[in-house]
């Protein structure tokens, strides 16, 4: 009697928080239906604080409920009523999902990257290659995190690259030596993008260099724009401390971990359980059980061609040409771990099961994938980022203007998932508001910085960010799970970062 009781208030406390959501909807539905409470400031090109209710409403019942997809889909609507383009399926899910950034995703990351762990569950490439790591490189817990950070630094090409990439070859190998997924996922994450704007031999100073260019005196040439990220380098303060903290969590050396991180910690020690019991991964658990035909023997070249093609189409054409041909590396990877397999004697079918089971496998992460473009899209609509920089702008100090900054960049790519969308809307209104507050071109590097590294705290701690997702798919991660684990640390990196900004500007001005 007494469980079922305790059944029925659990119950009862996980549905009323959905319950009031629905209640708010509607009285939003009718606000908008009977009254001008809503409407577009045409002067800012934003909704007011409406804009930012959608990313709030999700982000509040992503953590209070551990349930992304409903969240996702009520951010979605309530952002529908507000701007009142009801019929969201035509106005933002078929827009989304017939989008070139969704396509992507549905050839690279579901059908690529799962059909690719399909077949490595099927050749044993994978764990194979896990084992031969194992003698060479990780011989216990921390040589395999320490593994993982190598790896993470080596795919540094930006954060959707990196995660899978280097989230791909670890995971089997961190397994192996008892990671928990919560501790590996952190690496992979903040070994993503940090790197990518530290280590910049990628798109992103091209990116970020045609945003700022002509916003001020000091980005008057195309050129000198590009190179300016590459003289942040030094004062990207989040992107260092996310390093340095990446790099002591790998050998356990952190004074602190958090206490969601910590539990994940002692977790994996005393029982061997990579995930929490209640965990809902990314990943279907059968990828992470072999099912390798009778008679078929294993090799590491089942797992070292296809990376190997893969680094070599996506990076290789970079070092030479300058251009990245990424959803082509993945197709051809996963094509030569099916030519490879058949080669050593695998059935076609055989071949064709494993990659099929590989997509089913990951169709969750790319459910949540294809919803948090449409609530970017949805953001973007009703000017978010715009209504966050208008009414930030308003408390201007110039000292703290750097840390300023790192927090609105920080609290935008939050809400919104993406660094590159918040570099888009934040650069060209930033750097001209350094300029008027102090021309002094080292004053402007701090504040470039601040917008760079800020921008990626998104990236490394958002519910709906594609880096964030996409780290919890590859190394089989609960998506909340590692949300929890990776947002104290990440905010502690952020706070530090921003306290050097305070310093060095109090004694630069």
């Amino acid at each position: 009697m007494r469980k079922k009781y305790q059944d029925k208030e659990q119950f009862m406390k996980r549905y009323l928080k959905w319950l009031f959501v629905l209640i708010g909807i509607f009285v939003i539905l009718y606000l908008r239906a009977t009254t001008d409470i809503i409407k577009l400031d045409e002067t800012a090109n934003d909704f007011g604080f409406w804009s930012i209710l959608p990313a709030l409403v999700t982000l509040i019942l992503c953590f209070s409920t551990r349930e992304v997809i409903p969240s996702l889909f009520a951010g979605i609507l309530l952002g529908g009523f507000i701007s009142g383009k009801y019929n969201i399926v035509q106005e933002f899910l078929i827009p989304s999902i017939g989008s070139p950034k969704y396509g992507e995703i549905l050839l690279v990351y579901l059908w690529c990257l799962g059909g690719l762990i399909g077949i490595w569950g099927k050749t044993g490439g994978a764990q194979h290659f896990a084992r031969w790591a194992g003698t060479k490189i990780a011989k216990d817990r921390r040589s395999a995190k320490f593994f993982a950070y190598l790896m993470g630094l080596l795919f540094h090409q930006g954060g959707t690259i990196s995660t899978i990439l280097a989230g791909s070859t670890v995971r089997p190998v961190c397994d192996e030596k008892k990671v928990s997924h919560e501790e590996l996922s952190y690496i992979i994450d903040s070994t993503a993008s940090p790197v990518a704007t530290v280590l910049p031999f990628n798109v992103w100073p091209i990116y970020i260099g045609g945003l700022v260019v002509g916003t001020s005196p000091i980005f008057a040439d195309l050129d000198i724009s590009k190179a300016y990220i590459f003289k942040a380098i030094p004062f990207n303060f989040y992107a260092w401390f996310a390093l340095l903290f990446t790099l002591l969590m790998s050998w356990e050396k952190l004074p602190w971990y958090g206490k969601r991180m910590k539990q994940a910690m002692d977790r994996v020690k005393s029982t061997g359980a990579l995930n929490r019991g209640e965990a809902q991964p990314l990943i279907s658990k059968e990828l992470s059980e072999l099912e390798i035909p009778e008679g078929f023997k294993p090799s590491i070249l089942g797992f070292l061609v296809p990376i190997g093609v893969l680094l070599s189409v996506a990076i290789g054409p970079y070092l030479i040409i300058g251009k990245l041909y990424v959803s082509e590396a993945f197709i051809l990877a996963t094509l030569s771990a099916m030519i490879l397999a058949l080669y050593q004697g695998m059935r076609l079918k055989t071949v064709i099961e494993g990659f099929v089971n590989g997509c089913k496998g990951v169709t969750v992460g790319a459910i949540i994938l294809g919803l948090a473009v449409t609530l970017g899209n949805v953001s973007g609509s009703l000017g978010t980022a715009n209504y966050i920089i208008r009414t930030s702008g308003k408390l201007i100090i110039p000292f703290l203007l750097p840390a300023i900054f790192l927090f609105v960049t920080m609290f935008i790519s939050f809400s919104i998932g993406t660094s590159w969308g918040t570099y888009a809307v934040v650069f060209p209104i930033a750097m001209p508001l350094a300029y008027s507050v102090n021309p002094d071109p080292f004053f402007n590097l701090l504040c470039f910085a601040a917008v760079t590294g800020g921008s990626v705290y998104g990236d490394n701690c958002s519910p709906i960010s594609d880096t964030t997702i996409l780290s919890s798919l590859a190394t089989g991660t609960d998506l909340m799970d590692h949300v929890f684990t990776q947002l104290p640390l990440a905010t502690v990196a952020a706070g530090l970062g921003a306290i050097l900004y305070t310093v060095i500007a109090l004694i630069a001005l």
